[in-house]
């Protein structure tokens, strides 16, 4: 046996995009896609993709490798790239459609893009980060996705290269590109936005698949399921289920806003049994009011992600009904790679006991090859007791294979001794589940979006009036955190209060990232050594309790 093996029958490159040629095969005159009044099948839906990726290398020239972005919301043609960007042999690059100006003209220039599809209502964000690329720096092409259930934005001119009229010159019978190997780089996505270095998470055909077929299998996805887009796909791809929708042949109903009276409306008129999202989305259902909330058609599983959930939140979820799903993941991992996998023993528990349990990360799914919790310093694996915290560390076929023009980066977190190291700080329990007890110093988990603490100071500290800030998590009854900032003033700086930092603070970054709290100190805690004493803060903002409310300080982040 030891003269047999790999060999050109069975050493084809892995790739999701054939999961769509099947679903046409064997769905075909299923619903894919829904959106308000429009429906495609798994058929049109295979037509309209391979005459996208026609379209884009014959008319516009794209080639293999190529960097093509999009900035949408959950709409079909977002969903249709997806697939169509990486048939034409180019690299997909989903960006947050809540960035300002400032983050999306620094994405575009450290990815190359060539080519970015927007959507109408984020078109003066697009023209204002194109304004800011630097000199000489070639702009991508705009393609303007227009979308006819929005009536405030009038219709391009005739000779405007929009999405329609680009599907319309492809051909349906396009033979695809096939990765050349199943190494080659299909997805771009970026960490958080962070202006200052900003972290391009490369992923590969191979990955992707992997990551895809493992998520169903975790979820015990069923045949055709009614799967809701309330997470957004630039969000890592929506945790792979683009794809994995095609291997299933569910029907994609697709949300552009996210509310509670929009969701529970959709889930009874459309017979949704399936959605993902953040721990604040299930916040959101779980708080709205006797009427906005519906009765649910039937069994509705929710699979949440993102941030650490509340126990309480899991609790109040699942008592109006749903059944809720644990799991952990990272832009890193292209989707989820731990979950929270349930045991029927725990059945009989009180429902708080249960929620608490469900709070836990849990284990490795059943594509990913190890997790472990281990010891900063030595690298050790810390005991199983539930208290002794150390860094989560993953393997597995689906970690990236590193972070785009930052050799620096990728060798911190993907070391020589085989792991990748997340960030995060976590417990192992005696029972083998994993359990977050942090996050990494920096970094503020506020309704699923990261938010890098150290980008928030770096505003602040540009405030003329400002001497020292620092920004750690505060507790939130809606985000579960947002962020929290104490400053310190110069002397002779006049008078400033809290709303003027925050409207300050308005104007130079993405609302998300806009601290929530200002709190100021003659003096911030500091060690011997001159350093802030982040801890410190961290209990005094947690001791404060949470804040409530909605999102006063920022736009919608669903």
């Amino acid at each position: 046996m030891d003269k047999l093996g790999a060999n050109p029958a069975n050493s084809c490159a892995l790739t999701p995009l054939g999961f769509l040629e099947r679903a046409a095969t064997v769905f075909g005159d299923c619903p894919s896609v829904v959106y308000h009044d429009t429906v495609f099948t798994w058929s049109q839906t295979h037509r309209r993709c391979l005459r996208l990726a026609s379209a884009l290398v014959s008319s516009l020239g794209i080639s293999r490798g190529d960097v093509v972005s999009v900035l949408l919301p959950n709409v079909p043609a977002m969903y249709e790239m997806h697939f169509a960007v990486p048939m034409s042999g180019a690299v997909l690059n989903s960006i947050n459609t809540r960035l300002d100006a400032r983050t999306v003209s620094v994405l575009l220039r450290h990815s190359g893009s060539k080519l970015i599809f927007v959507d109408p209502a984020l078109l003066p964000v697009l023209r204002d980060a194109l304004r800011l690329l630097p000199a000489g720096h070639t702009a991508p092409r705009v393609v303007l996705v227009e979308d006819p259930h929005e009536k405030e934005f009038p219709p391009a001119p005739a000779a405007a290269l929009t999405y329609e009229r680009l599907v319309e010159k492809g051909d349906p019978e396009f033979a695809w590109v096939r990765p050349a190997s199943e190494w080659d780089p299909m997805i771009l996505n970026y960490t958080s936005g962070t202006t200052s270095a900003p972290k391009g998470v490369v992923h590969c055909h191979r990955g992707i698949f992997l990551i895809t077929v493992d998520s169903l299998v975790d979820w015990a996805v069923p045949p055709r399921p009614t799967y809701l887009w309330t997470l957004p796909m630039f969000h890592a791809n929506g945790w792979s289920f683009p794809w994995g929708m095609a291997v299933v042949g569910g029907t994609n109903v697709c949300l552009r806003r996210v509310d509670a009276a929009e969701v529970f409306d959709t889930i009874a008129r459309r017979g949704v049994n399936h959605l993902c999202g953040a721990p604040v989305v299930l916040n959101m259902l779980a708080n709205a009011p006797e009427g906005v909330r519906k009765p649910l058609p039937g069994k509705v599983r929710i699979l949440t992600a993102g941030a650490p959930p509340p126990a309480a939140v899991l609790y109040r979820t699942e008592a109006i009904g749903f059944e809720v799903s644990h799991g952990y993941g990272l832009t890193e991992t292209a989707g989820l790679v731990l979950s929270c996998a349930w045991k029927g023993e725990w059945d009989k528990l009180p429902a708080s006991e249960r929620a608490r349990l469900k709070a836990r990360q849990g284990v490795r799914t059943p594509g990913m090859a190890e997790v472990d919790v281990v010891d900063g310093e030595t690298g050790r694996s810390v005991p199983r007791d539930g208290s002794t915290m150390g860094e989560i560390v993953l393997r597995g076929g689906c970690i990236t294979l590193g972070y785009l023009n930052d050799e620096a980066a990728t060798k911190a977190a993907i070391r020589d001794n085989g792991w990748f190291y997340t960030g995060d700080v976590g417990v192992m329990h005696p029972d083998g589940y994993v359990e977050i007890r942090d996050r990494s110093k920096d970094v503020i988990i506020s309704g699923g979006e990261n938010i890098s603490s150290v980008e928030v100071e770096s505003v602040l500290y540009g405030h003329p009036a400002v001497n020292e800030a620092a920004v750690v998590a505060r507790p939130d009854e809606f985000w579960g955190e947002t962020p929290c900032a104490f400053v310190s003033l110069k002397q002779g700086g006049g008078a400033v209060t809290a709303a003027d930092v925050v409207a300050w603070s308005r104007e130079r970054m993405p609302r998300y990232m806009v601290p929530k709290t200002v709190i100021f100190r003659d003096e911030l805690p500091k060690t011997s050594t001159g350093k802030i004493q982040k801890y410190v803060l961290r209990n005094i903002a947690k001791e404060m309790g949470p804040t409530t409310g909605t999102n006063t300080n920022r736009n919608s982040k669903m």
